[in-house]
């Protein structure tokens, strides 16, 4: 299985936004890559700082943003993760932060709402976006079986373990990691642990620019980094053998080896 992480600045033009989106498509496909992801937020860049709200620019699920993924994704006959902000019927001020999963004939296999806002470091995400209720749901391929989180998110390891207790081998994580004191060393630290401590592979797609910290990485079932990019514009490309999984949960079966009657809250 081999993987492309479109690691890319964004902006408030939505229409130049997807058409650099369909430009890595195409560059993920010719370097033989089964799927390529890409960041979240990446739709548009609406946060305070560009005075572009989510609910401003955001689409339904057939909207034409979403629509021109399905297309690339079936004209070039590759998986497409991309993050994108989803409209509500219900909140006209606010959007979901939407992570849609496409296959390779341009169907959209999933569509993912980011659960855990960023509410954090001065920052509040939760006064433009509305939080999902859904369930973590594992997409199944014919490559393995693929779970979903976005960016905050890898701070809360009980999501990831949702994946592994439903046999994902590979997590994918679309980000728009903001830059500041620590942040670098925390996305790439928490990425490893993510993988260590449930035996998948995990790959985290971010966004680069002045406010993010780029450093997207794939990372094996035992914390081996197995490629990574810097700070600009870049694919990332990664062969991911599935076997490794079988042979690395054979001698760390950490999955496994839980006993879930010690964690229950409120019971002990």
């Amino acid at each position: 299985m081999r993987i492309a992480l479109a690691q890319l600045s964004t902006s408030i033009d939505k229409a130049a936004n997807l058409k650099k989106a369909i430009q890595y498509i195409g560059k993920a496909k010719g370097l033989g890559a089964d799927f390529v992801v890409l960041p979240e937020y990446y739709m548009a860049l609406a946060t305070p700082k560009t005075g572009v709200l989510p609910a401003e620019v955001a689409e339904p699920l057939d909207g034409p943003f979403v629509s021109a993924l399905k297309e690339a994704a079936q004209v070039n006959e590759i998986y497409v993760v991309c993050g994108m902000f989803e409209s509500s019927t219900n909140d006209d001020g606010r959007a979901y932060n939407t992570t849609v999963f496409i296959d390779r004939s341009g169907q959209l296999l999933h569509s993912y709402q980011k659960t855990h806002l960023y509410d954090a470091f001065s920052y509040k995400e939760s006064d433009t976006i509305i939080p999902g209720d859904n369930q973590y749901k594992v997409v199944e391929t014919e490559f393995g079986k693929i779970g979903l989180m976005v960016c905050y998110e890898l701070r809360f390891p009980e999501i990831a373990r949702q994946s592994a207790l439903q046999e994902a081998d590979v997590l994918l994580v679309p980000a728009g990691w903001i830059a500041g004191p620590m942040k670098e060393d925390h996305w790439q630290t928490l990425i490893r642990a993510r993988a260590i401590e449930n035996t998948m592979f995990v790959c985290g797609a971010n966004l680069v620019g002045k406010n993010f910290t780029g450093r997207s990485m794939v990372v094996d079932p035992m914390g081996v980094i197995l490629a990574s990019g810097g700070e600009e514009e870049t694919i990332i490309m990664a062969d991911m053998n599935l076997e490794r999984i079988l042979r690395v949960r054979e001698k760390l079966p950490s999955v496994r080896n839980r006993k879930p009657e010690f964690y229950r809250e409120g019971e002990r």
